[in-house]
């Protein structure tokens, strides 16, 4: 009861006495999950997630909106981690490991400071960041925000409080500092992607239409000698029967669509 004088340090031995009654597998399951599982899983939340903005906006300047959003998750778990690094000099807290023999970590090597843990902090601005363009899989990314910081506990490797602070930190960063971001990507990817036809694929899947201006350009141009060719056709220029030019020239215009489409 001694250690529910300090709810931190007593939550801690609840949660990472979890570990000793587990099995060995189950304990080397939570190591990979909370160094590795998680962020590999909101790769694939914000891969599902970029996948959805592509082909489902209704418009290109909403999925360029929505594509730099998802550029800007990981570059705030980038700013996050940075910022992290002074606030870890200034507190300087100890993992929890070396200050409470009886707490048991699964991993070996952690001997920086403890508060912030970079882990939740990095996961949560992901999270957030992806949350903002998409709710759906952005509560999918908060749940695994969440679930790495109880892995962190449970591996004996951080306090709750690091924890909570590393949620809150991740949050703050993607949160303040996205309409700066935003301004900025938001005209970057537009003029990017309005320049490289790959690029524009993976912004929208979208109309034809919405091709880069050079790509519209080649096809108005390919439209204007079609136009042409019909037209000396219908005048008899090159020996060809008029109505067998202009349903040809049908035909192709019908194909085009197709295509487009």
């Amino acid at each position: 009861m001694a250690v529910w004088d300090n709810p931190d340090v007593g939550l801690l031995y609840e949660i990472n006495g979890l570990a000793k009654d587990a099995p060995t597998w189950t304990d080397r399951l939570m190591e990979w999950v909370g160094e590795y599982g998680i962020a590999v899983g909101l790769v694939l939340v914000g891969i599902w997630a970029w996948w959805g903005v592509s082909r489902k906006r209704e418009s290109r300047d909403e999925a360029v909106a929505g594509f730099a959003g998802l550029l800007w998750a990981p570059l705030a778990a980038v700013i996050a981690l940075v910022v992290n690094i002074p606030i870890r000099g200034f507190v300087e807290r100890p993992r929890p490991f070396l200050d409470h023999k009886s707490v048991e970590p699964l991993i070996d090597g952690k001997t920086d400071y403890s508060f912030v843990s970079d882990h939740a902090t990095l996961t949560m601005a992901i999270a957030v960041g992806i949350f903002m363009v998409n709710r759906k899989f952005g509560l999918a990314a908060i749940l695994l925000a969440v679930a790495e910081g109880f892995c962190r506990v449970y591996m004996g490797v951080h306090y709750p409080t690091d924890v909570v602070g590393g949620l809150a930190l991740g949050t703050a960063v993607a949160l303040l500092l996205a309409p700066a971001a935003m301004w900025v990507l938001t005209p970057a990817v537009r003029v990017a992607s309005g320049r490289a036809a790959w690029l524009n694929t993976l912004v929208w899947a979208g109309p034809a239409s919405a091709r880069p201006a050079g790509a519209q350009a080649g096809r108005g141009s390919a439209g204007a000698s079609g136009a042409s060719g019909a037209e000396r056709a219908r005048t008899g220029g090159d020996g060809t029967d008029g109505r067998t030019a202009r349903g040809s020239a049908s035909r192709r215009g019908s194909g085009d669509r197709d295509l487009a489409a």
